[in-house]
């Protein structure tokens, strides 16, 4: 044991050191009273939601540059039978019309309208200016390249969560299941292809905390159909988990910008009128119930049909994350918005099924993960083939009564066609006589529906002033009735009867559509 040696009495004692007596001089204070050196912040470890597993991830590009040539090679793939036919369904050809219209300098909610936001119709509209408008080619590529973007979106949203494998996963099982249903609604270049982008970009910048980008994402959802804005569901979610607060002007601001801005660009009244307050009668139910009920659940097990080999993974994974779920209870309120239950309204529950898919199959053994897949991929091959293969009889009797209609008109004359498959005006290359191009904004008919009130005194309000005036003002050199005696012809329509008995003599009939000519006066 050392001596304890007290110091001299002629020593001079130690100074006392503190934050606040710096040490003289010369002398150094000990370490442990010194402050803490400065350094560097550390950066925070990225830390996943809650209910979100931690999961190893490659950085960089490289893993990118692995997944984007697979991908891109079953979009191509999934959508060929696309190019197979010159219209897959009247979505198409109503928007080819538009967009014609449109090129030609017309007005949109003006000259021509539809109940629909005007993002596509613009699409469609400068795809045929760079391009020209006899062919849907450069659209439908545009479909192959939204598809693959939002398969590339549903990768990083389950990567971000579950590891590059169940990234991978999820972008595969997106293009695969996008497939499932009947042709005519999986390979149209129209509203639901176009929309899934917006609505995944919404949820990807959300869950990145981006509000003003995630609010224009959900903005773009609306501009391309009205139900996509069902999408601020979960987003909202997503917010109030991130702790809430002033962020919500952000988000507000990037989804009010964008639809101010196109309203500004087109018509504002129309805008509000054609997108928001005019569509009531279309969204509101009237009809047989069990058509509607029919239709609803052709459509589901369709999906279902594609989707079963990932029902049971599914079933086992549990609830999964809430803003998925509600990402999922949204888009089904959307699918059934108006009782419709049109097929291509289901392509918005892919997204959110694909990544809970993935979820699940990522908590499965890897034998169990890799046979569903394989079944997944079969299944889509299947749907793939029904597109190659299947008839289109529609389309034939439109490029049919097309034909005749350009033999007995000449280019620039107008024509009116009483249909509700607008597509003859663009094959036959001639304008139409009225901004209203199918019948059902005039009666109230509409084809995802049986037995609801059908008439003028059921059309949007105000328009058989404006086609009356219109026919007066220019008549129409030939008049199609297409309705091959549907509750909708002209024997139903008083005006219309009026009309054809006053001012047309027949022409003979295509495929049951009749063909009247305008008398010389």
């Amino acid at each position: 044991m050392r001596d304890q040696h007290p110091p001299a009495a002629d020593a001079p004692a130690a100074p006392t050191l503190t934050p606040e007596r710096p040490a003289p001089a010369g002398l150094s204070a000990p370490p442990a009273l010194l402050p803490p050196p400065r350094t560097a912040p550390v950066p925070r470890p990225h830390r996943p939601a809650p209910g979100r597993p931690a999961a190893p991830r490659t950085r960089g590009l490289a893993p990118w540059l692995r997944l984007l040539p697979g991908l891109a090679l079953v979009a191509c793939a999934t959508r060929l039978p696309s190019f197979r036919l010159p219209l897959w369904n009247p979505d198409e050809g109503f928007l080819a019309t538009q967009a014609r219209l449109l090129a030609d300098g017309g007005t949109l909610y003006l000259d021509v309208v539809d109940r629909k936001p005007p993002l596509l119709p613009w699409l469609y509209e400068g795809a045929f200016t760079l391009w020209g408008d006899t062919s849907l080619t450069p659209v439908r590529v545009a479909a192959v390249l939204a598809q693959l973007a939002t398969a590339v979106l549903v990768a990083s949203l389950a990567r971000r969560r579950w590891g590059s494998a169940a990234g991978r996963t999820a972008g595969l099982l997106h293009l695969l299941l996008c497939v499932g249903l009947n042709p005519e609604d999986t390979q149209a270049a129209a509203f639901a292809v176009f929309l899934l982008p917006a609505t995944v970009a919404a949820l990807w910048c959300a869950d990145r905390r981006h509000w003003g980008a995630a609010g224009a994402a959900v903005a773009t959802a609306f501009l391309v159909k009205q139900t996509g804005a069902v999408v601020l569901l979960p987003v909202l979610l997503l917010w109030w988990r991130a702790g809430g607060g002033r962020e919500l002007g952000r988000l507000a601001l990037g989804a009010a910008l964008p639809v101010l801005a196109a309203a500004l660009v087109t018509d504002p009244a129309g805008f509000l009128f054609w997108t928001v307050t005019g569509s009531g009668s279309y969204a509101s139910f009237s009809g047989s119930v069990p058509h509607v009920l029919a239709r609803a659940l052709v459509n589901a097990a369709l999906l279902a049909a594609a989707s079963a080999a990932l029902l049971l993974p599914l079933a086992r994974a549990g609830r999964g994350p809430a803003e998925l779920r509600l990402w999922l209870g949204a888009s089904a309120l959307a699918v059934a918005t108006g009782l419709h239950f049109f097929g291509h309204y289901y392509l918005q529950l892919v997204p959110p099924l694909a990544l809970l898919a993935a979820r699940a199959l990522h908590r499965a053994p890897a034998a169990a993960r890799a046979g569903a897949l394989r079944a997944t991929g079969a299944l889509a091959a299947v749907f793939v083939l029904w597109g190659l293969l299947a008839p289109r009889p529609g389309t034939d009797h439109a490029v049919r009564l097309a034909q005749t209609v350009r033999v007995l008109t000449a280019p620039g004359e107008r024509v009116l066609v009483w249909t509700m498959h607008p597509e003859t005006y663009w094959l036959a290359g001639r304008p139409p006589a009225s901004r209203y191009l199918t019948a059902g904004l005039l009666t109230n008919h509409s084809g995802g529906r049986s037995g609801a009130d059908v008439g003028e005194p059921y059309a949007v309000p105000g328009t058989w002033q404006v086609f009356r005036a219109e026919t007066a003002a220019d008549p129409p050199r030939l008049l199609v009735d297409d309705s091959r005696g549907g509750d909708w012809s002209p024997r139903h329509l008083p005006t219309l009867r009026a009309l054809i008995a006053d001012r047309y003599r027949p022409a003979g009939t295509v495929d049951g559509a009749r063909l009247y000519v305008l008398r010389d006066r």
